[in-house]
Protein backbone atom coordinates (compact mmCIF):
# COMPACT_ATOMS: atom_id res chain seq x y z
CA UNK A 1 0.00 0.00 0.00
CA UNK A 2 1.09 3.95 -0.35
CA UNK A 3 3.04 5.13 2.18
CA UNK A 4 -0.25 7.54 3.60
CA UNK A 5 0.83 9.84 6.09
CA UNK A 6 -1.11 11.33 8.89
CA UNK A 7 -3.45 13.90 7.48
CA UNK A 8 -3.72 17.58 8.75
CA UNK A 9 -6.70 17.72 10.31
CA UNK A 10 -8.74 20.75 9.09
CA UNK A 11 -10.61 23.02 11.62
CA UNK A 12 -13.40 24.53 8.83
CA UNK A 13 -13.94 20.48 7.35
CA UNK A 14 -15.60 17.35 8.27
CA UNK A 15 -12.99 15.27 8.90
CA UNK A 16 -14.88 12.05 6.60
CA UNK A 17 -14.03 15.11 4.00
CA UNK A 18 -10.67 15.53 4.97
CA UNK A 19 -10.20 11.67 4.42
CA UNK A 20 -11.44 11.65 1.25
CA UNK A 21 -9.90 14.54 -0.44
CA UNK A 22 -6.70 12.30 1.05
CA UNK A 23 -7.54 9.47 -0.59
CA UNK A 24 -8.79 11.05 -3.90
CA UNK A 25 -5.69 12.45 -4.25
CA UNK A 26 -4.13 9.70 -3.69
CA UNK A 27 -6.34 7.61 -6.51
CA UNK A 28 -5.95 10.25 -8.97
CA UNK A 29 -1.85 11.17 -8.85
CA UNK A 30 -1.11 7.26 -8.86
CA UNK A 31 0.03 7.04 -5.69
CA UNK A 32 -2.89 4.36 -4.67
CA UNK A 33 -2.42 2.29 -7.87
CA UNK A 34 -5.15 1.10 -9.59
CA UNK A 35 -6.55 -2.17 -8.21
CA UNK A 36 -4.93 -1.81 -4.95
CA UNK A 37 -6.95 -3.07 -1.93
CA UNK A 38 -8.34 -0.95 0.31
CA UNK A 39 -8.23 -1.88 4.04
CA UNK A 40 -10.52 0.88 6.26
CA UNK A 41 -8.00 -0.57 9.27
CA UNK A 42 -4.68 0.02 8.12
CA UNK A 43 -6.04 3.03 6.13
CA UNK A 44 -7.26 3.88 9.47
CA UNK A 45 -3.82 3.50 10.97
CA UNK A 46 -1.60 5.19 8.31
CA UNK A 47 -3.75 8.62 8.34
CA UNK A 48 -4.16 8.15 12.49
CA UNK A 49 -7.96 8.15 12.55
CA UNK A 50 -10.91 6.01 13.15
CA UNK A 51 -12.47 3.25 10.87
CA UNK A 52 -15.73 5.65 11.22
CA UNK A 53 -14.54 8.76 8.69
CA UNK A 54 -12.60 6.47 6.84
CA UNK A 55 -15.76 3.67 5.74
CA UNK A 56 -17.46 7.07 5.24
CA UNK A 57 -14.63 8.72 2.72
CA UNK A 58 -14.65 5.12 1.23
CA UNK A 59 -18.43 5.03 0.04
CA UNK A 60 -18.31 8.18 -1.08
CA UNK A 61 -15.17 7.91 -3.31
CA UNK A 62 -17.03 4.67 -4.52
CA UNK A 63 -19.81 6.80 -5.89
CA UNK A 64 -17.53 8.72 -7.72
CA UNK A 65 -16.12 5.43 -9.57
CA UNK A 66 -12.60 6.19 -7.87
CA UNK A 67 -13.12 3.13 -5.72
CA UNK A 68 -14.88 -0.79 -6.18
CA UNK A 69 -16.24 -2.76 -3.24
CA UNK A 70 -16.89 -6.40 -4.55
CA UNK A 71 -18.62 -8.76 -1.52
CA UNK A 72 -15.91 -11.15 -0.25
CA UNK A 73 -12.93 -9.28 -2.16
CA UNK A 74 -12.83 -6.14 -0.39
CA UNK A 75 -12.45 -2.74 -1.67
CA UNK A 76 -9.85 -1.89 -4.51
CA UNK A 77 -8.72 1.65 -6.16
CA UNK A 78 -11.04 1.26 -9.52
CA UNK A 79 -8.85 -0.15 -12.76
CA UNK A 80 -9.34 1.95 -15.62
CA UNK A 81 -10.18 0.68 -18.39
CA UNK A 82 -9.93 1.70 -22.24
CA UNK A 83 -13.59 1.49 -22.49
CA UNK A 84 -13.89 4.00 -19.67
CA UNK A 85 -11.18 6.29 -21.45
CA UNK A 86 -13.20 6.68 -24.43
CA UNK A 87 -16.39 7.29 -22.90
CA UNK A 88 -15.27 10.05 -20.63
CA UNK A 89 -13.15 12.00 -23.36
CA UNK A 90 -15.26 11.75 -25.83
CA UNK A 91 -17.99 13.31 -23.67
CA UNK A 92 -14.90 15.85 -22.26
CA UNK A 93 -13.75 16.48 -26.02
CA UNK A 94 -17.53 17.63 -27.07
CA UNK A 95 -17.48 20.01 -23.88
CA UNK A 96 -14.40 21.28 -24.73
CA UNK A 97 -15.04 21.81 -28.04
CA UNK A 98 -18.37 23.73 -26.96
CA UNK A 99 -17.01 25.75 -24.50
CA UNK A 100 -14.08 26.36 -26.37
CA UNK A 101 -16.18 28.50 -28.77
CA UNK A 102 -18.82 29.92 -26.46
CA UNK A 103 -15.63 31.73 -24.80
CA UNK A 104 -13.66 32.86 -28.09
CA UNK A 105 -16.82 34.69 -28.67
CA UNK A 106 -17.21 36.25 -25.32
CA UNK A 107 -13.58 36.01 -24.08
CA UNK A 108 -12.19 39.35 -22.45
CA UNK A 109 -8.84 40.66 -22.33
CA UNK A 110 -8.53 40.46 -18.95
CA UNK A 111 -9.40 36.65 -19.86
CA UNK A 112 -6.47 36.25 -22.36
CA UNK A 113 -3.84 37.73 -20.30
CA UNK A 114 -5.07 35.05 -17.48
CA UNK A 115 -4.40 32.56 -19.85
CA UNK A 116 -1.19 33.76 -21.25
CA UNK A 117 -0.34 34.40 -17.63
CA UNK A 118 -1.21 30.57 -16.98
CA UNK A 119 0.60 29.10 -20.48
CA UNK A 120 4.14 30.64 -19.24
CA UNK A 121 3.60 29.54 -16.17
CA UNK A 122 3.13 25.63 -17.28
CA UNK A 123 6.27 26.61 -18.94
CA UNK A 124 8.16 27.76 -16.07
CA UNK A 125 6.80 24.53 -14.66
CA UNK A 126 8.18 22.17 -17.48
CA UNK A 127 11.63 23.69 -17.53
CA UNK A 128 11.71 23.27 -13.17
CA UNK A 129 10.39 19.42 -14.00
CA UNK A 130 7.70 19.88 -11.96
CA UNK A 131 5.08 17.45 -13.10
CA UNK A 132 2.36 18.51 -10.59
CA UNK A 133 2.94 22.23 -11.21
CA UNK A 134 2.40 21.45 -14.75
CA UNK A 135 -0.53 19.44 -14.49
CA UNK A 136 -1.87 22.07 -12.04
CA UNK A 137 -1.57 24.46 -14.50
CA UNK A 138 -3.04 22.43 -17.58
CA UNK A 139 -6.12 22.09 -15.32
CA UNK A 140 -6.40 25.81 -14.89
CA UNK A 141 -6.16 26.54 -18.49
CA UNK A 142 -8.78 24.87 -19.42
CA UNK A 143 -10.53 25.96 -16.36
CA UNK A 144 -10.30 29.94 -17.74
CA UNK A 145 -11.60 28.65 -20.76
CA UNK A 146 -14.67 26.88 -19.50
CA UNK A 147 -15.68 29.92 -17.19
CA UNK A 148 -15.51 32.15 -20.07
CA UNK A 149 -17.74 30.33 -22.00
CA UNK A 150 -20.55 32.16 -19.59
CA UNK A 151 -22.54 29.13 -19.49
CA UNK A 152 -23.12 27.87 -16.12
CA UNK A 153 -24.47 24.98 -16.95
CA UNK A 154 -21.72 23.77 -19.29
CA UNK A 155 -18.98 24.59 -16.15
CA UNK A 156 -21.29 21.99 -14.14
CA UNK A 157 -21.31 19.44 -16.50
CA UNK A 158 -17.80 19.29 -17.07
CA UNK A 159 -17.39 19.07 -12.97
CA UNK A 160 -18.99 16.29 -12.91
CA UNK A 161 -15.94 14.79 -14.79
CA UNK A 162 -13.33 17.04 -13.30
CA UNK A 163 -11.63 13.96 -10.97
CA UNK A 164 -11.78 11.49 -13.91
CA UNK A 165 -10.16 13.43 -16.15
CA UNK A 166 -7.47 14.81 -13.37
CA UNK A 167 -6.75 10.65 -12.99
CA UNK A 168 -6.29 10.53 -16.73
CA UNK A 169 -4.21 13.40 -17.22
CA UNK A 170 -1.71 12.05 -14.84
CA UNK A 171 -1.57 9.07 -17.08
CA UNK A 172 -1.03 11.37 -19.84
CA UNK A 173 1.78 13.55 -18.84
CA UNK A 174 3.40 10.32 -16.72
CA UNK A 175 7.79 11.55 -16.68
CA UNK A 176 6.69 14.43 -18.85
CA UNK A 177 5.66 12.24 -21.43
CA UNK A 178 3.47 14.64 -23.99
CA UNK A 179 4.45 17.24 -21.84
CA UNK A 180 5.71 19.36 -24.99
CA UNK A 181 2.41 18.22 -27.22
CA UNK A 182 0.17 20.06 -24.57
CA UNK A 183 2.67 22.93 -24.80
CA UNK A 184 2.10 23.48 -28.39
CA UNK A 185 -1.66 22.64 -28.93
CA UNK A 186 -2.36 25.24 -25.89
CA UNK A 187 -0.70 27.98 -27.38
CA UNK A 188 -2.65 27.17 -30.58
CA UNK A 189 -6.02 27.20 -28.93
CA UNK A 190 -4.83 30.22 -26.99
CA UNK A 191 -3.52 32.31 -30.46
CA UNK A 192 -6.84 31.09 -32.39
CA UNK A 193 -9.25 32.10 -29.30
CA UNK A 194 -6.95 35.48 -29.27
CA UNK A 195 -8.09 35.93 -33.07
CA UNK A 196 -11.44 35.31 -32.33
CA UNK A 197 -11.42 32.28 -34.73
CA UNK A 198 -14.13 30.25 -32.65
CA UNK A 199 -15.08 27.48 -35.01
CA UNK A 200 -10.81 26.89 -35.39
CA UNK A 201 -10.47 27.18 -31.81
CA UNK A 202 -13.00 24.68 -31.16
CA UNK A 203 -11.84 22.34 -33.49
CA UNK A 204 -8.25 22.63 -32.22
CA UNK A 205 -9.71 22.19 -28.44
CA UNK A 206 -11.83 18.83 -29.61
CA UNK A 207 -8.23 17.63 -31.40
CA UNK A 208 -6.22 18.16 -27.98
CA UNK A 209 -8.50 15.95 -25.95
CA UNK A 210 -8.60 13.49 -29.30
CA UNK A 211 -4.98 13.42 -29.26
CA UNK A 212 -4.96 12.81 -25.29
CA UNK A 213 -7.20 9.69 -25.57
CA UNK A 214 -5.93 8.24 -28.41
CA UNK A 215 -2.47 8.18 -25.94
CA UNK A 216 -3.86 7.24 -22.38
CA UNK A 217 -5.23 4.33 -24.39
CA UNK A 218 -1.84 3.32 -25.47
CA UNK A 219 -0.26 3.65 -22.52
CA UNK A 220 -3.58 1.79 -20.58
CA UNK A 221 -2.96 -0.80 -23.17
CA UNK A 222 0.73 -1.45 -22.48
CA UNK A 223 -0.34 -1.43 -18.01
CA UNK A 224 1.52 2.47 -17.83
Amino acid sequence: MAKLTKIKIDDYMPLRDVIFNTLRDAIVTGELRPGERLMEVNLAEKMGVSRTPVREAVRKLETEGLVTMIPRKGTHVAEISVKDIMDVLEVRAALDKLATELASKRIRQDNIRQLESIHKQYIASLRKENLQGAIKKDVEFHEVIYQASGNKKLVSVAGNLREQIYRFRVIYMKDFSNAEDVLREHQQILQAMSEGAAEKAGQLAEEHIIHQQHSIIQRVEKRI
